[in-house]
């Protein structure tokens, strides 16, 4: 039987140790079980409650339907599973079982399935109901893919994910997995070239919590927590059921897509005192003329990751709720947030400090380490970096260098020790023969009263030289016409150097983002 994870506190960062023989999914559940949480909810979704007890033992009894299904320890199952209480089922279940999980993005198109599907070369892939006409066809299509079960909340389909747990003993084995052996994939988001398998060892989820959810959000058991951010994202799936299942917390999920209206309805009913977000849905929560008032909420903390938080939206999100949001940067490679800013230590316009336990370098284009102030290549050494990209050797030898992961996101470190975004390594433009970060002029932009959402990229002008393009979205009221790009100019030029201004502006009624909310600026330029 595996051995739970045991943190030590004190000094600068906790010491986190975590035993050979470890299973993830049985720390998760049983230091709740142990600690006397068994009849505590665990889990809230559109449908039903779960407790801790009982998803110990939904997890157990999927964990034995697999195995029953010939599935053996490493075989790997994909899940494309919305955001209700079948995702922590068979996530949990599979681990335990040995069986590598496999998330996907729900959002996707039938070519994406059957491109990670081979890929992958998962034998079940777990669906939601709702997604599984995209999947049925893949059966004769995917030579490795013997069978599809239904994740379906009303146990009606005879596939469903209910009946195999209802048939099946609940008495589990745990696999006799280690602390350094897969656990779980992550599909990159895709937004630079394909999807990569990112494999996650069954050591790294605990330490995301034990690094940055309790020292920086002070989660703890008596929190309520809900994600905008969906669960097959890395992302949410640290915010939605690492982080709460390591202190005892209780977490609503939502199987929608997130609007401003579903979030607020979730977070007025349910008054969740953590909330998850990212920059797109606070503006547009913001601008909504239907926004509830402060004293409808509860929450005592907000996160945003994904994209850089643009500081006039920070800092209007504080004026209007008297919450911070903390700003932060992860990624599917390192698993969860690694630069933060603090609840007692807030930044806008910056993405704060590394996380205790993660060390950070910004290097130039030859590998060295640039000074204060100039812009660098984000590199991280931490210990929940990925082992590797699945089938990919030659991305994951120019991404993981040795303990060092590459981002590929460029910032600034200034004088007081605070990172500032300024683009991805690709998205920066060479102005006049000056770097310009994008989103130094983004985030000029989006100070307009008239500015919702603001993408910029390098477009080349007649004499074929870069210079930045704004594409906006605009608010409701607002025309996009040439006397507003006119006064768009001018505000920019007063807030920066005259030559970082945008030279052209193109209204849209919406940005290309991916389906994770980044937007995907390769197709705008």
């Amino acid at each position: 039987m595996p051995s739970l994870s045991t943190v030590e506190h004190g000094g600068s960062m906790p010491v986190i140790m975590i035993p050979r023989q470890y299973n993830a999914a049985y720390d998760l559940l049983q230091r709740n079980i142990q600690a006397g949480r068994s009849d505590k909810i665990a889990f809230v979704d559109d449908y039903c409650s779960c407790t801790y007890g009982e998803l110990d033992n939904r997890s157990s009894r999927f964990a034995n339907a697999l195995k029953d299904l010939g599935m053996r320890m490493e075989d790997r199952i994909l899940m494309c599973v919305h955001d209700t209480i079948e995702f922590p089922t068979v996530f949990l279940g599979a681990i335990k079982s040995g069986v590598i999980p496999v998330a996907v993005n729900t959002l996707l198109t039938q070519k994406d399935y059957e491109y990670m599907l081979c890929d992958s070369r998962a034998r079940i892939v777990v669906v939601s109901e709702a997604l599984l006409p995209l999947f049925q066809p893949l059966l004769d299509r995917v030579p490795t893919l013997e069978r599809i079960l239904v994740a379906d909340p009303s146990g009606i389909h005879p596939n469903a994910v209910s009946k195999l747990i209802k048939n099946a003993d609940p008495d589990c084995i745990i696999a006799p997995t280690t602390s350094d052996d897969v656990c779980f994939w992550l599909y990159s988001s895709g937004s630079t070239g394909a999807p990569k398998g990112t494999a996650h060892v069954h050591s790294s989820l605990i330490q995301t919590a034990e690094y940055f959810a309790r020292p920086t959000l002070g989660i703890n058991e008596d929190d309520t927590v809900f994600s905008a951010a969906k669960l097959f994202f890395a992302y949410g799936l640290g915010n939605g059921l690492t982080f709460p299942m390591s202190v005892g917390a209780t977490t609503i999920l939502m199987a929608e897509r997130p609007t401003p209206e579903s979030v607020c309805e979730r977070l007025i009913k349910h008054k969740p005192t953590i909330f998850y977000g990212v920059p797109t849905l606070y503006a547009f929560m913001l601008a909504s003329p239907d926004l509830p008032k402060p004293e409808e909420f509860n929450f005592r903390i907000c996160t945003s990751a994904g994209e850089a938080l643009p500081e006039e939206l920070g800092k209007r999100w504080f004026e209007r709720f008297g919450v911070h949001i903390l700003d932060g940067i992860g990624s599917t490679e390192m698993l969860h947030v690694f630069l933060t800013n603090n609840p007692d230590d807030v930044r806008y316009g910056t993405t704060g400090k590394p996380v205790a336990g993660y060390q950070l370098k910004l290097l130039d284009d030859d590998g060295e380490e640039v000074p204060v102030g100039e812009a660098g290549e984000l590199v991280i050494k931490g210990p929940t970096s990925a082992a590797f990209y699945w089938n990919n050797r030659a991305k994951t030898r120019t991404t993981f260098l040795g303990e060092w992961t590459r981002s590929g996101d460029k910032y600034i470190r200034d004088e007081d020790g605070y990172y500032i975004y300024s683009g991805r390594s690709d998205d920066m433009l060479k102005v006049s023969g000056i770097y310009v970060s994008p989103i130094e002029v983004e985030a000029a932009l989006i100070k307009h009263e008239a500015v919702l959402e603001v993408a910029v990229v390098g477009h080349r002008d007649e004499e074929d030289l870069i210079k930045p393009k704004a594409f906006l979205v605009l608010k409701d009221g607002y025309e996009g016409n040439e006397e507003l790009a006119d006064e768009l100019k001018s505000h920019v030029k007063s807030l920066l150097a005259p030559y970082k201004y945008p030279r052209w502006f193109e209204f849209l009624d919406e940005l290309p983002k991916t389906a994770t909310g980044k937007i995907q600026r390769f197709k705008l330029r």
